[in-house]
């Protein structure tokens, strides 16, 4: 007989816990049995969002709790998933765990490799709760943890500055894989990045200089990787912005439908609902107009001069500057720009800026469209609910 949901997850928590405490981790500062605890929370957090089968979620915590169980009496970090997949796998037969649960677990945790490659959801809630920390408050202070085991463990030999830049170049390549934490994580994430880029600029000031700056220096790399992951982030809630659109605008059709194909039919017999109708119509109408507004493209004329290009008043970074323009002219501005620095800078600064202006129109006429939509629909079902208690069919 397989053992209970309470039975299997209070198992497992006693055992990996006693495992930690009993197995000599000195080494590991950073993938300790604190770390695992805060991977098993987030893992449940995140979870609570989605609708897991119960044996799903039973796995999701399992692998979760023995996801560094393979760093256990080792000194080294390297394939300890499948150290911790095998640990589980031979708990979990002890205990009359199913086939089919023990590889779930075992799959969850192997997923959680670096380069992560999750399939399915289970797997995708486990490496986000891996890496929960990187969009949360305690971020530096966990990197920081996490260079010294590596120091101190021989993994490399580098110093705080390379490590972090090390760090904003990861941020900026990393993308969390469930929806919850694209919605909850990504402005935790873009501070920890601003403040990894001052830090970088602090340590590299203190530094001794050892020669002269070049006249033309180009754009330091981590200044690069934030001009690119902000671009990137902006897209990114560019597109959480037209899937709330996309969802508002779904609901009041389906809304429209049913009152045109049900509901104007029974006016007749029940007139005292022409008024509610009128403002429920009214009410998805709206709401589908603001949402349609927030999710409707717009392009630009496409062509600059030379002359804006020789002035540095053009931004070829955006399409709608450019898609009218002649290949020649587009290869020579495009020559300009990567020739000079303070060109390079401002078309990436513009086209930023003008992203954000974007994105604010949209995110104000999305706001307008649910502000609509919830006052609107909460009206009209009152509404509703006067005409049917004060003005009955048969007083008519």
């Amino acid at each position: 007989m397989e053992p209970t949901k309470i039975q299997i997850i209070e198992k497992v928590s006693g055992y990996v816990k006693g495992h930690f405490q009993s197995n000599d981790t000195k080494l590991f500062i950073y993938h300790n049995l604190e770390h695992t605890e805060d991977v098993v929370k987030a893992a449940a957090k995140i979870a609570e969002n989605y609708s897991l089968t119960e044996e799903d979620y039973d796995a999701l915590l399992v692998a979760a709790w023995f996801h560094d169980s393979g760093c256990w009496g080792r000194t080294e970090l390297k394939d300890h998933e499948n150290r911790s997949a095998k640990l589980a796998e031979d708990f979990l037969t002890q205990e009359g765990a199913s086939i089919n649960f023990i590889s779930k677990v075992k799959s969850a945790i192997k997923s959680t490799k670096m380069p992560q490659n999750p399939n399915g959801l289970v797997e995708e809630i486990l490496c986000d709760a891996d890496l929960f920390h990187l969009g949360s408050e305690d971020y530096y202070d966990r990197s920081l943890k996490l260079w010294e085991e590596f120091i101190q463990m021989k993994v490399f030999d580098i110093d705080i500055l390379s490590w972090l830049k090390s760090n904003l170049i990861f941020l900026g390549k990393h993308k969390y894989h469930t929806e919850y934490c694209r919605q909850n994580l990504i402005a935790g994430k873009q501070k920890n990045m601003a403040d990894l880029v001052q830090k970088i600029e602090e340590m590299e000031a203190d530094k001794p200089k050892k020669k002269k700056n070049k006249k033309n220096k180009g754009p330091e790399r981590g200044i690069e990787t934030l001009f690119r992951t902000t671009s990137r982030n902006h897209l990114e809630l560019s597109s959480i912005a037209d899937n709330k659109a996309n969802i508002m605008i779904s609901v009041n059709s389906i809304i429209l439908t049913i009152i045109v194909s049900v509901l104007l039919r029974k006016l007749e017999e029940f007139p005292n609902y022409i008024i509610p109708t009128v403002m429920l119509l009214s009410t998805s109408l709206i709401t589908m107009v603001f949402a349609i507004l927030a999710t409707r493209p717009n392009i630009s004329s496409g062509k600059v001069t030379r002359e804006a290009i020789d002035k540095k008043e053009s931004n070829l970074l955006y399409f709608g500057n450019f898609h009218e323009m002649k290949l020649e002219e587009y290869q020579y501005g495009m020559k300009k720009m990567m020739e000079d620095a303070d060109f390079l800078y401002g078309s990436m600064t513009k086209d930023i800026y003008y992203l954000g202006q974007v994105l604010g129109k949209k995110y104000k006429l999305l706001r307008k469209s649910y502000t609509v939509f919830m006052f609107g629909f909460i009206v009209s079902i009152l509404a509703f609910v006067v005409a049917s208690v004060f003005f009955p069919v048969d007083t008519y």
